[in-house]
Protein backbone atom coordinates (compact mmCIF):
# COMPACT_ATOMS: atom_id res chain seq x y z
CA UNK A 1 0.00 0.00 0.00
CA UNK A 2 1.02 3.29 -0.92
CA UNK A 3 -0.61 6.08 0.62
CA UNK A 4 1.10 6.66 3.74
CA UNK A 5 1.22 10.41 3.53
CA UNK A 6 -2.45 10.35 2.95
CA UNK A 7 -2.89 8.13 5.73
CA UNK A 8 -1.13 10.60 8.25
CA UNK A 9 -3.06 13.52 6.75
CA UNK A 10 -6.51 11.99 7.25
CA UNK A 11 -5.45 11.14 11.03
CA UNK A 12 -4.82 14.86 12.27
CA UNK A 13 -7.92 15.15 10.79
CA UNK A 14 -9.13 13.08 13.87
CA UNK A 15 -9.17 13.62 17.45
CA UNK A 16 -6.06 11.14 18.40
CA UNK A 17 -7.75 10.51 21.88
CA UNK A 18 -11.19 9.63 20.67
CA UNK A 19 -12.37 6.12 21.86
CA UNK A 20 -14.72 4.40 24.34
CA UNK A 21 -13.08 3.14 26.83
CA UNK A 22 -14.29 -0.09 28.82
CA UNK A 23 -13.71 -2.78 31.10
CA UNK A 24 -13.68 -6.69 30.94
CA UNK A 25 -12.93 -8.43 33.71
CA UNK A 26 -9.92 -11.34 33.54
CA UNK A 27 -10.02 -14.57 34.85
CA UNK A 28 -9.08 -13.88 38.33
CA UNK A 29 -11.22 -10.71 38.42
CA UNK A 30 -8.68 -7.95 37.70
CA UNK A 31 -10.33 -5.19 35.67
CA UNK A 32 -8.73 -5.02 32.29
CA UNK A 33 -9.19 -1.41 30.66
CA UNK A 34 -9.37 -1.53 27.02
CA UNK A 35 -10.01 1.41 24.15
CA UNK A 36 -12.33 0.64 21.57
CA UNK A 37 -11.74 1.79 18.29
CA UNK A 38 -13.93 1.15 15.94
CA UNK A 39 -14.54 2.79 12.54
CA UNK A 40 -16.40 0.14 10.30
CA UNK A 41 -18.87 -2.80 10.55
CA UNK A 42 -17.81 -5.68 12.72
CA UNK A 43 -17.24 -7.89 9.74
CA UNK A 44 -14.18 -6.41 8.89
CA UNK A 45 -10.62 -7.30 10.46
CA UNK A 46 -10.42 -6.72 14.53
CA UNK A 47 -6.71 -6.09 15.88
CA UNK A 48 -6.38 -6.14 19.10
CA UNK A 49 -3.34 -4.39 20.50
CA UNK A 50 -1.01 -4.97 23.16
CA UNK A 51 1.55 -2.50 25.01
CA UNK A 52 5.24 -2.70 25.85
CA UNK A 53 6.83 -2.47 29.65
CA UNK A 54 5.74 0.07 31.77
CA UNK A 55 3.14 1.72 29.49
CA UNK A 56 -0.54 1.67 28.56
CA UNK A 57 -2.77 1.23 26.14
CA UNK A 58 -1.86 4.81 24.79
CA UNK A 59 0.99 3.42 22.67
CA UNK A 60 -1.64 3.43 20.25
CA UNK A 61 -2.56 6.55 20.52
CA UNK A 62 -1.80 7.57 17.15
CA UNK A 63 -1.74 3.88 15.88
CA UNK A 64 -5.04 3.32 16.17
CA UNK A 65 -6.54 5.38 13.96
CA UNK A 66 -4.10 5.13 11.45
CA UNK A 67 -5.25 0.99 11.59
CA UNK A 68 -9.01 2.62 11.38
CA UNK A 69 -8.10 4.37 8.31
CA UNK A 70 -6.43 1.17 6.54
CA UNK A 71 -9.88 -0.75 6.87
CA UNK A 72 -9.29 -2.46 10.75
CA UNK A 73 -11.38 -1.99 14.23
CA UNK A 74 -9.39 -1.83 17.21
CA UNK A 75 -8.64 -2.69 20.45
CA UNK A 76 -5.86 -1.43 22.74
CA UNK A 77 -5.55 -3.05 26.05
CA UNK A 78 -3.72 -1.96 29.42
CA UNK A 79 -2.37 -4.77 30.92
CA UNK A 80 -1.62 -5.01 34.56
CA UNK A 81 2.24 -5.21 33.79
CA UNK A 82 2.90 -1.83 33.11
CA UNK A 83 1.87 1.72 34.50
CA UNK A 84 1.91 5.38 31.92
CA UNK A 85 2.69 6.63 28.68
CA UNK A 86 1.19 9.33 26.80
CA UNK A 87 -0.57 10.79 29.64
CA UNK A 88 -2.45 7.50 29.86
CA UNK A 89 -2.89 5.99 33.18
CA UNK A 90 -2.59 1.95 33.16
CA UNK A 91 -6.02 1.32 34.86
CA UNK A 92 -5.30 -2.42 34.45
CA UNK A 93 -2.19 -2.51 36.77
CA UNK A 94 -4.44 -0.54 38.92
CA UNK A 95 -6.81 -2.69 39.30
CA UNK A 96 -4.34 -6.03 40.30
CA UNK A 97 -2.81 -3.71 42.81
CA UNK A 98 -6.01 -3.20 45.12
CA UNK A 99 -6.77 -6.99 44.33
CA UNK A 100 -3.30 -7.77 45.44
CA UNK A 101 -2.25 -9.32 42.34
CA UNK A 102 1.28 -9.72 40.42
CA UNK A 103 2.17 -7.36 37.86
CA UNK A 104 5.21 -8.72 36.32
CA UNK A 105 5.09 -9.31 32.59
CA UNK A 106 4.22 -13.64 32.82
CA UNK A 107 1.03 -12.21 34.91
CA UNK A 108 -0.38 -10.18 31.99
CA UNK A 109 -1.24 -13.59 30.14
CA UNK A 110 -4.95 -13.70 31.35
CA UNK A 111 -5.65 -9.66 30.62
CA UNK A 112 -5.08 -10.34 27.24
CA UNK A 113 -6.73 -13.45 27.00
CA UNK A 114 -9.53 -11.85 28.37
CA UNK A 115 -9.53 -9.13 25.82
CA UNK A 116 -9.05 -11.74 22.43
CA UNK A 117 -12.20 -13.66 24.12
CA UNK A 118 -14.02 -10.43 24.56
CA UNK A 119 -13.36 -9.46 21.10
CA UNK A 120 -14.04 -12.94 19.83
CA UNK A 121 -17.36 -13.01 21.61
CA UNK A 122 -18.65 -9.31 21.33
CA UNK A 123 -16.95 -7.40 18.81
CA UNK A 124 -15.11 -9.29 15.74
CA UNK A 125 -17.45 -11.02 13.07
CA UNK A 126 -14.12 -11.27 10.53
CA UNK A 127 -10.72 -12.30 11.02
CA UNK A 128 -8.64 -11.78 14.51
CA UNK A 129 -5.42 -10.36 14.51
CA UNK A 130 -3.18 -9.99 18.26
CA UNK A 131 -0.41 -7.18 17.87
CA UNK A 132 2.04 -6.91 20.76
CA UNK A 133 4.76 -4.25 21.50
CA UNK A 134 7.96 -5.97 23.67
CA UNK A 135 7.29 -8.11 26.48
CA UNK A 136 3.70 -8.64 25.03
CA UNK A 137 4.86 -9.20 21.84
CA UNK A 138 6.18 -12.39 23.11
CA UNK A 139 3.25 -13.22 24.95
CA UNK A 140 0.99 -12.12 21.49
CA UNK A 141 3.10 -15.03 19.66
CA UNK A 142 2.71 -17.19 22.88
CA UNK A 143 -0.99 -16.86 22.65
CA UNK A 144 -1.32 -17.42 18.59
CA UNK A 145 0.32 -20.91 19.12
CA UNK A 146 -1.52 -22.05 22.06
CA UNK A 147 -4.85 -20.52 20.66
CA UNK A 148 -3.99 -21.56 17.50
CA UNK A 149 -7.43 -22.57 16.02
CA UNK A 150 -8.52 -19.27 16.72
CA UNK A 151 -5.93 -16.21 15.80
CA UNK A 152 -5.88 -15.36 12.32
CA UNK A 153 -2.90 -13.47 12.75
CA UNK A 154 -0.03 -11.87 14.89
CA UNK A 155 2.16 -8.71 14.49
CA UNK A 156 5.60 -8.73 16.97
CA UNK A 157 7.14 -5.78 17.63
CA UNK A 158 10.61 -6.74 19.44
CA UNK A 159 9.44 -9.70 20.89
CA UNK A 160 11.86 -12.27 22.77
CA UNK A 161 12.19 -14.92 26.07
CA UNK A 162 11.72 -12.30 28.57
CA UNK A 163 10.46 -14.71 31.26
CA UNK A 164 13.36 -16.88 32.63
CA UNK A 165 13.36 -14.29 35.65
CA UNK A 166 9.86 -15.07 36.40
CA UNK A 167 10.40 -18.52 36.68
CA UNK A 168 9.73 -19.72 32.92
CA UNK A 169 11.65 -22.26 30.84
CA UNK A 170 14.29 -20.35 28.56
CA UNK A 171 12.02 -21.49 25.80
CA UNK A 172 8.84 -20.35 26.97
CA UNK A 173 7.74 -18.69 23.82
CA UNK A 174 9.87 -20.79 21.34
CA UNK A 175 7.65 -24.02 22.47
CA UNK A 176 4.04 -22.43 21.85
CA UNK A 177 5.56 -20.51 18.72
CA UNK A 178 6.50 -23.89 17.13
CA UNK A 179 2.05 -24.50 16.90
CA UNK A 180 1.58 -21.23 15.18
CA UNK A 181 -0.88 -21.98 12.24
CA UNK A 182 -1.69 -18.27 11.20
CA UNK A 183 0.52 -15.40 9.19
CA UNK A 184 3.26 -13.98 11.23
CA UNK A 185 5.16 -10.87 11.14
CA UNK A 186 8.14 -10.13 13.55
CA UNK A 187 10.12 -6.78 13.55
CA UNK A 188 12.29 -4.85 15.86
CA UNK A 189 15.48 -2.32 15.96
CA UNK A 190 18.23 -3.84 14.19
CA UNK A 191 20.39 -4.67 17.15
CA UNK A 192 17.44 -7.42 18.13
CA UNK A 193 17.19 -9.38 15.53
CA UNK A 194 19.11 -12.25 17.74
CA UNK A 195 16.50 -11.77 20.57
CA UNK A 196 13.45 -13.63 18.19
CA UNK A 197 15.13 -15.15 15.75
CA UNK A 198 15.21 -18.72 16.82
CA UNK A 199 11.57 -18.06 17.73
CA UNK A 200 10.94 -17.09 13.91
CA UNK A 201 12.23 -19.67 13.37
CA UNK A 202 10.46 -22.27 15.16
CA UNK A 203 7.47 -20.98 13.56
CA UNK A 204 6.17 -23.74 10.99
CA UNK A 205 4.23 -21.33 8.57
CA UNK A 206 5.93 -20.12 5.34
CA UNK A 207 3.40 -17.17 5.94
CA UNK A 208 5.96 -15.79 8.25
CA UNK A 209 7.72 -12.59 7.60
CA UNK A 210 9.86 -9.97 9.45
CA UNK A 211 11.29 -6.49 8.80
CA UNK A 212 14.25 -4.65 9.97
CA UNK A 213 15.06 -0.99 8.77
CA UNK A 214 17.92 -0.13 7.58
CA UNK A 215 18.10 2.47 10.43
CA UNK A 216 19.34 1.26 14.32
CA UNK A 217 15.02 1.41 14.51
CA UNK A 218 13.51 1.35 17.42
CA UNK A 219 12.16 -1.30 20.11
CA UNK A 220 8.62 -1.96 19.96
CA UNK A 221 5.34 -0.70 18.17
CA UNK A 222 6.57 3.04 18.78
CA UNK A 223 8.58 2.74 16.54
CA UNK A 224 5.69 3.23 14.06
CA UNK A 225 5.12 7.25 15.76
CA UNK A 226 5.36 9.74 13.69
CA UNK A 227 8.05 11.27 16.07
CA UNK A 228 10.95 8.88 14.79
CA UNK A 229 12.21 9.71 10.54
CA UNK A 230 12.11 6.20 10.16
CA UNK A 231 9.19 5.01 10.83
CA UNK A 232 7.65 4.72 7.17
CA UNK A 233 9.44 1.44 6.70
CA UNK A 234 7.72 -0.10 9.31
CA UNK A 235 4.82 1.13 8.23
CA UNK A 236 4.98 -0.24 4.46
CA UNK A 237 6.10 -3.24 6.17
CA UNK A 238 3.14 -3.48 8.67
CA UNK A 239 0.71 -2.26 5.43
CA UNK A 240 2.17 -4.78 3.12
CA UNK A 241 1.45 -7.83 6.04
CA UNK A 242 -2.18 -6.61 6.70
CA UNK A 243 -3.04 -6.48 3.39
CA UNK A 244 -3.66 -9.80 3.08
CA UNK A 245 -6.59 -9.48 5.59
CA UNK A 246 -8.37 -6.90 3.60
Amino acid sequence: MKFYFLIFSLVFAFNLNAAETIKIKASDGVEVTVDLHIAHADTVPFIVLFHQAGWSRGEYQEIAPILNQLGFNCMAVDQRSGKVVNNIENQTFQSARQLMKETKYVDALPDMNAAISHAQTFLAKGKLIIWGSSYSSALALKIAGDRANEIDGVLAFSPGEYFQSMGKPKDYITTSAMNIQCPSFITSSRSEKNSWWSIYEAIPMDTKTYYLPETSGNHGSRALWMKFSDNKGYWDAVTAFLSQYL
